[in-house]
């Protein structure tokens, strides 16, 4: 009998214990701790978030307007016709005359689109304290761009209507081949060749961030020999890394942005997702998405450009798609059609960003650290959209999400999680 008493009063004990331990394990409420994040955001800096957002979403419709009318202007005024005419009167080689066309188109857009180019891209920036270049700076790089563009941009053009003169009714599957090898290449080049023509990159100093980075690393049979530092603040204050290249070309960079701005546990996290990326095979699997979707874009606009030129190409002296001058009418239905799979675009890339952000969360766990660093990006991204707002012109989780998402690993993976009340965010400089 003391045994039997004993043992009723030990489960009538755990039975008054229970409210307790489930009030305990609920005690770390999600949606009180991204609220607590999402405060962090001053009214003024989110409206000026918002404003600053929204308004890109709007220049994405503004671009294309502008670079359709650049090409109805171009095929207007006759400028490739007279390349075209040019290389033959001086009996030039076939594939000469679609190099100067090429060379001519993406000059003649260049310098007609610079002064829209110079108010998206400098002056809009530097009026939301995202600019830190002077003018002359810009146009440096800008130059840069360009000449990259040019080279790149003709070797491409040149082999896609070389593929068009050969097969005529089969040149957009050839061609997505073409253009799913160019994205490689420059996937391949653009770590080694081309961020140091814009930037120095320099091995990031020892420390306990590199400590962490080599760390999470290494658990993941990332290659770390060398992480490089690259000092982007020359041009903005946007915090930044990524794991870039393939193959031989592979490396680990961060901004000096990040590694100013940010402690060491908001490092770890940012770190933690672009490890990610390489450990899911994300750069591979972004290759094959986009050649996929370029290819779908080819072959409507091989259906679409032949019609528009059976309707103007008189009036252009454009002789059919095999003919360099035909370059305005392809660019400008490309570009309609890149607008119009926006949506689809970022929902693929938005899904890789958002696999990314769960591998960070458990490779540095630090999801405080993540949250804090999500919420620094509110500078330049809408930081609570609606659903279909972020469906259409997202193309990585929104802030709220994010932060949400840190919380719900929280409770899920620390013990005991408890809730931070986390210092107002700095309002972004005018």
């Amino acid at each position: 009998m003391p045994q039997m008493r004993l043992f009723l009063f030990a489960t009538l004990g755990l039975l008054g214990a229970l409210p307790g331990l489930a009030h305990a394990a609920a005690a770390f409420d999600v949606d009180h701790a991204t609220r607590l994040w999402l405060a962090t955001l001053s009214a003024p800096a989110r409206a000026r978030s918002d404003a600053y957002f929204e308004g890109g979403e709007w220049l994405a419709l503004w671009n294309t307007v502008f670079s359709v009318a650049l090409c109805w202007f171009l095929l207007r005024v006759r400028l490739l016709p007279k390349v075209r005419g040019a290389m033959h009167r001086r009996g030039w080689r076939p594939w000469l005359g679609v190099l100067a066309c090429a060379l001519v188109f993406i000059a003649a857009d260049s310098l007609l689109s610079l002064p829209w180019t110079f108010y998206t891209a400098y002056w809009r920036e530097r009026q939301y304290g995202l600019m830190n270049q002077s003018v002359l700076a810009w146009l440096g790089d800008q130059a840069i761009g360009f000449v990259l563009g040019a080279v790149l941009g003709s070797v491409l053009l040149l082999v896609i209507y070389a593929v068009i003169r050969k097969y005529p009714k089969h040149w957009w599957l050839i061609g997505t081949g073409v253009v799913g090898a160019a994205i490689a290449f420059l996937a391949l080049i653009t770590p080694v060749f081309i961020v140091p023509l814009f930037n120095t990159q320099s091995e990031l100093p020892d420390g306990a961030v590199r400590a962490r980075v080599v760390a999470m690393a290494r658990a993941y049979n990332v290659p770390s020999e060398h992480i490089y530092l690259v000092d982007e603040s020359r041009q903005s204050d946007r915090i930044s890394a990524n794991v870039s290249g393939i193959g031989p070309t592979i490396r680990i960079s961060l901004n000096d942005n990040l590694l100013k701005k940010t402690s060491v546990a908001e490092t770890a996290a940012v770190m933690g997702h672009e490890l990610g990326h390489y450990v899911l095979g994300h750069v591979w699997r972004t290759i094959v998405v986009l050649t996929l979707l370029m290819g779908l874009l080819l072959w409507l606009a091989s259906r679409i450009a032949p019609a528009m030129i059976r309707y103007g190409g008189q009036r252009w002296d454009v002789r059919g798609l095999a003919d360099p001058a035909s370059l305005p009418v392809l660019a400008g239905v490309l570009s309609v059609l890149t607008l119009l799979a926006m949506p689809l675009t970022n929902t693929l890339i938005r899904i890789d960003e958002s696999e990314a952000d769960a591998f960070g969360l458990a490779a540095a766990r630090e999801p405080d650290g993540f949250a804090s660093a999500a919420m620094r990006l509110s500078a330049y991204r809408k930081i609570a959209p609606g659903p279909l707002e972020e469906m259409l012109f997202f193309d990585h989780p929104s802030g709220q999400t994010r932060v949400r998402m840190a919380m719900q690993w929280k409770k899920d993976h620390v013990p005991g999680a408890t809730e931070v009340v986390p210092p107002p965010l700095p309002d972004p400089k005018p």
